[in-house]
């Protein structure tokens, strides 16, 4: 069992150039469990790293660190069995970055491919050009921050749309309390940009150009993970915490080699 979820979970991401094997035989027993979580971390490390570089996600104004966050969160969400295995869709947010700016990114961390890369908004309540302000409380009409999940596509008032469910209690647990969707909206535009220097801004919802509503909805939708990043001191998830992920591949260290995976 163990090794199916390892497969699933890393196999088909792991498929890098380069040939890896690491391996327990000859370790010190007085250090072989250091040395096999070094290794777990250097070996997540290279994967990180092989889907940042293969994606060309630096080129697109994506940061490292943001993206690592991502998907430390995505694949603790996998190891806590709160994704299907077949999901492999990443979408990251990161409202450090001007609305100006196209801040969205959907991967699809199977194929290390960026999909797309776009405009989205923040809530009123947040700030103008820049967010500054987050909360989860119903009508403070601010951007919430922490890891979701996605779920089903409806009509709204916004036209289709896509429910949200926030994962991090205390950020954005009242996701859907507070009807915090994916929609299209005509001031999530180059026009809007043109018009007052930054874009338009929601209730709090993520909201994505209309012309690429449907586009964005019909590739995350159904149980993908959104992590949305920002300049928050207080933001604290279970899912950041590394142990969970670099503990498993420290466990199996010894009898994979990752060239036949």
């Amino acid at each position: 069992m163990r090794k199916h979820l390892w497969c699933v979970t890393f196999a088909v991401l792991f498929l890098a150039t380069t040939v890896i094997s690491w391996r327990s035989a000859g370790a010190n027993k007085s250090d072989g469990k250091v040395n096999s979580t070094l290794n777990a971390k250097e070996l997540f490390n290279q994967y990180v790293n092989s889907l940042y570089q293969t994606a060309s996600l630096q080129q697109t104004g994506l940061a490292f660190d943001v993206f690592e966050k991502a998907v430390t969160g995505y694949t603790n969400l996998k190891l806590n069995h709160l994704l299907p295995q077949s999901s492999s869709v990443l979408t990251v947010v990161d409202f450090t970055k001007s609305s100006r700016e196209k801040r969205m990114w959907i991967i699809d961390l199977f194929s290390k491919q960026l999909l797309l890369n776009t405009w989205v908004a923040h809530g009123q309540g947040s700030g103008e050009e820049m967010a500054t302000n987050f909360s989860d409380r119903n009508d403070s009409h601010q951007s919430s921050l922490g890891f979701y999940l996605t779920d089903n596509v409806y009509m709204g008032k916004h036209g289709r749309s896509l429910h949200l469910d926030g994962l991090d209690e205390g950020f954005n647990g009242n996701a859907r309390m507070r009807d915090i969707v994916i929609h299209g909206a005509s001031y999530v535009s180059q026009a809007a940009i043109n018009h007052q220097g930054y874009l338009g801004r929601s209730f709090g919802c993520p909201a994505v150009p209309a012309r690429l509503a449907n586009t964005v909805i019909n590739t995350i939708k159904g149980k993908t993970v959104i992590f949305i990043n920002g300049n928050d001191d207080r933001y604290t998830s279970k899912y950041l915490d590394e142990a969970g992920p670099l503990n498993f591949i420290a466990a199996d260290t010894s009898a994979f080699d990752l060239a036949r995976l």
